[in-house]
């Protein structure tokens, strides 16, 4: 865990003086990811730097699992740290391996111990250790270095992760793909992560609290959708951005929002009783499955009402489907670009689990804003 009391710093010039932070207090529970996010010079990588003493805090105090930081010493203190830069940093003259071995070295680990380490982390990153490990940093792509400097940092198993903009000077494809990749290991080794971004996507997308700064102070924290469900002030909320709710789609998956109470046929059902259940339910469509729960396609009333025979003759395969952990932005953009206004569900063997409909996206979305509204109106009543 990080906790920040009032940590501030004033940077003192011949004739003023520059408040870079102002009395930041916030906490980070363990294994959580915060992002610091804000316009530049706002005060975000200045907080950063506090935490492991590249800059010098002119009061307040950093905690890292209970201990004040503040008693230690400041060597001892960043190598506890892992440390990301956008500029990555690596050493021209090391291999990759000895690059991801610096920290290890010093702490006394030895070789062998190391050279694992580094075997462990590049597998982690998806670079393949035997085609990697012995490379010099000119020879990698700036993508791959950037995964190498994550790797790099993570070497020691510090608690806590420092990284400061880490995949900023990434084009957008491999952006993605670090991206997802650091989140595919964060969910192994839970570390406690403070990231300073400018990007609102990549914070919301990243974080699981976000701290938004102005002008050294702290102008809200908390987890990214209560932030752009409900800002705190009109500085936050023109900082997001009008499209602020169609950014909450990130944040939810397709399970969140699937209707699990559909009904279904089989090719060998009749279209008379296909019919009847679509009536009955009120829908114009209705879903088609195999023996074994798998999307077939679905079936139009048009085509079975009034008719006879079975299923099996005319219902239709889907322009597209969703998987059920696929987040709600990507369902969304499949639904415009097929011109549907609905989405069968499906895992990864293409089982069937639902159905998600933009009318029920909607809801969702609208949710927060009703329960803000009623508790608004009930606290109203009760004064």
């Amino acid at each position: 865990m990080i906790r920040l009391d009032k940590l501030t710093k004033v940077f003192e010039h011949a004739d003023r003086k520059t408040v870079a932070a102002d009395s930041i207090s916030m906490t980070v529970p363990d294994g959580e990811i915060c992002v610091l996010l804000g316009p530049s010079g706002c005060g975000k990588t200045t907080t950063l730097k506090m935490i492991n003493r590249i800059v010098v805090p002119t009061s307040g105090k950093v905690y890292i699992n209970g201990e004040d930081t503040s008693d230690v010493d400041t060597v001892e203190l960043r190598r506890s740290i892992g440390y990301v830069i956008q500029q990555i940093g690596l050493f021209p003259n090391m291999t990759i391996e000895e690059n991801v071995c610096v920290v290890p070295r010093l702490l006394g680990w030895s070789k062998e111990k190391s050279k694992r380490r580094a075997a462990e982390l590049l597998e982690m990153m998806a670079l393949d250790p035997s085609e990697f490990l012995k490379r010099y940093p000119k020879e990698l792509s700036g993508g791959q270095q950037q995964r190498v400097g994550v790797a790099r940092a993570l070497a020691a198993d510090p608690p806590v992760l420092l990284m400061d903009e880490p995949f900023g000077a990434i084009d957008p494809i491999n952006r993605e793909s670090i991206q997802d990749e650091f989140l595919k290991m964060q969910q192994v080794l839970r570390k406690t992560v403070l990231f300073v971004s400018h990007d609102i996507d990549e914070a919301v997308k990243m974080g699981d609290k976000i701290a938004i700064f102005r002008d050294g102070r702290l102008e809200q924290f908390s987890t990214p959708d209560a932030l752009l469900a409900h800002p705190a002030n009109e500085f936050v909320a023109d900082f997001l951005g009008n499209d602020r709710t169609l950014k909450r789609l990130r944040l939810l998956k397709v399970s969140d929002v699937m209707d699990k109470s559909v009904v279904t046929v089989t090719p060998q059902d009749s279209l008379k009783y296909a019919a009847t259940l679509m009536v009955q339910a009120e829908q114009s469509t209705i879903v088609v499955l195999d023996s074994q729960k798998c999307l077939l396609g679905t079936l139009f009333l048009k085509d079975a009402i009034d008719r006879s025979g079975d299923v099996k003759s005319h219902y239709r395969v889907l322009p597209t489907k969703a998987h059920v952990d696929e987040d709600l932005r990507s369902a969304v953009s499949s639904m415009f670009r097929h011109g549907i206004s609905w989405l069968a569900c499906v895992d990864a063997n293409d089982v069937f689990y639902g159905c998600i409909t933009q009318r029920g996206i909607r809801h969702e979305l609208g949710g927060v804003y009703r329960n803000k509204e009623a508790a608004l109106a009930l606290a109203e009543s009760l004064t």
